[in-house]
């Protein structure tokens, strides 16, 4: 029951913030910390007890549900599910106990945050698609009220286009899982038993419009080009944790969506459309990159960073897939690192997103222009930042490196001219974070930032914790790799 226990436990703590009205601010908020962190040590307990050699899904959990329409209450992980649900445990923790203005409802704020929390592990710990898909569809509905009631700007404009974007693509993902159900015989939404039998295989059009609707459903989620455009201003207007969860999280369930589903369902039909995804993937590696080099404003330049570190991932997932005769190792190579970058994605902009949270509470501006030389005023603000984006732009040594060497490594053994353009997108990531660390923190400080304040204690605390895992994962990732390619082993080698 330890899957359950990780999932429910934020469940309850929302629903106790939710019926009393006698939280104070203090008790709101150290209530959420502690509940948030303990799904962090159930899912840390259960990598301890992972076993790498044995069956793709563990700790499976399992209880009828309507027996006689195949549906169930199935919890299971594999490698995959397992590093990226102990990464999201982990960034939700680090959201919650980071400062923010509650806007005098902290009760309900870090209800919803608890709740989001709960319905984003069940997406990473369903064996269900259908209970994938509710999961999936309910994470929307707690992110759009984080955005819409604690966000500034055009909060409300931004919750919306949210939730209107990625609610068209939970629709197309529920027509797609209909057909995956109607497929198979006898009727199931197991997905250990779709897994296995491949049930569109040699179905052609059927097939290919299956894979069209996840794809497009995922592609809105990840964000990819170009379905991105609800990202970059729900970004701008959202708290700094929630934009942390947001990105750290809420974007993995699409690059998730797509290893767990299409690509294990369907490895017939996605090896066929492989290039086509991994030629969209480029193009949003490139076009994040670009764009992002071109924004003045802190928060969206890092909003477009995602769209193109998304895009590696993609790559990967696509490489993966692509039944190309002795690119066995190249592809599974090119998993391990998608799954490595979705988990160094989750941590490292997690942290950039809770440094422009920081920002805001001290400024409430993003305009790179107005700011400078703040080094000499916040030291600890500045070395944070300057390591989480060397993370991010793939400097060797950290999580971003281990992830991106993977992905090029793999794609080079399957579509070598496809893995040198889409360097060109590290190249354009480089330039872009060094021309925002020099605007921000170096040269001539205005003299309204004089009163500046550095990092507080907490902030430096939670900053220092996420840090250190994309640190140790680039230093040392044997930990992550181990459980990861066990699984990726098994996905690849099933081609």
């Amino acid at each position: 029951m330890i899957l359950t226990a990780a999932l429910g436990v934020p469940m309850l703590g929302a629903l106790a913030l939710a019926v009393s009205s006698r939280w104070t601010e203090t008790a709101a908020r150290r209530c959420a910390i502690a509940v948030s962190v303990l799904p962090v040590l159930l899912l840390a307990w259960a990598w301890r007890q992972f076993d790498p050699q044995g069956a793709l899904f563990q700790f499976v959990e399992e209880v009828p549900w309507v027996p006689s329409l195949g549906m169930g209450y199935r919890l299971g992980v594999d490698g995959i599910a397992l590093a990226v649900a102990t990464m999201s445990a982990l960034v939700f923790s680090a959201s919650i106990a980071y400062p923010v203005d509650t806007k005098h409802q902290p009760r309900q704020y870090y209800a919803w945050m608890l709740f989001l929390q709960s319905v984003s592990l069940g997406v990473f710990l369903a064996l269900d698609l259908l209970l994938f898909y509710v999961f999936f569809d309910l994470s929307l509905v707690g992110m759009f009220f984080l955005i819409g009631r604690w966000g500034h700007g055009q909060a409300q404009l931004a919750a919306f286009k949210f939730f209107l974007y990625t609610f068209c693509g939970s629709l197309l993902l529920l027509l797609a899982i209909i057909g995956l159900y109607l497929s198979v015989e006898p009727h199931t939404f197991d997905m250990r038993v779709l897994i296995e039998q491949q049930p569109l295989a040699g179905a052609g059009m059927t097939a290919g419009l299956v894979l069209l609707a996840l794809m497009l459903g995922f592609a809105i989620k990840t964000p990819m080009v170009p379905v991105h455009t609800w990202l970059t201003q729900a970004h701008v207007d959202a708290p700094g944790p929630v934009s942390a969860i947001l990105a750290g999280v809420l974007l993995k369930m699409g690059t998730y969506g797509i290893i767990r589903i299409p690509f294990a369902m369907m490895a017939e039909t996605f090896s066929r459309h492989a290039l086509v995804i991994a030629l969209f993937a480029v193009a949003s590696i490139l076009y994040g990159a670009f764009v992002a080099l071109g924004q003045r404003n802190l928060k969206r330049r890092i909003a477009y960073t995602s769209i193109n570190h998304m895009g590696y991932t993609v790559l990967g997932i696509a490489v993966a897939g692509a039944l190309i005769q002795d690119t066995g190792y190249a592809r599974e190579l090119a998993l391990v690192g998608a799954t490595v970058e979705m988990v160094a994605h989750g941590l490292i902009t997690g942290a950039l997103f809770l440094i422009c949270g920081s920002f805001w509470q001290r400024t409430e501006e993003y305009d790179l222009d107005s700011y400078g030389g703040l080094l000499r005023q916040a030291p600890w603000l500045t070395a944070f930042a300057v390591l989480a984006s060397f993370a991010s732009l793939g400097l060797p040594g950290l999580a971003g490196f281990v992830a991106e060497f993977h992905i090029f490594a793999g794609t080079f053994g399957v579509y070598p001219w496809l893995a040198v353009i889409g360097v060109l997108g590290i190249l354009v990531t480089a330039a872009l974070f060094l021309q925002m660390l020099q605007k921000v923190f170096f040269g001539a400080m205005p003299e309204r930032w004089a009163q500046f304040e550095d990092l507080r204690p907490v902030e430096w605390g939670v900053l220092a914790v996420l840090s250190a895992g994309f640190v140790i994962i680039g230093v040392a990732p044997a930990f992550l790799l181990t459980l990861v390619e066990a699984s990726a082993t098994l996905l690849v080698g099933g081609r």
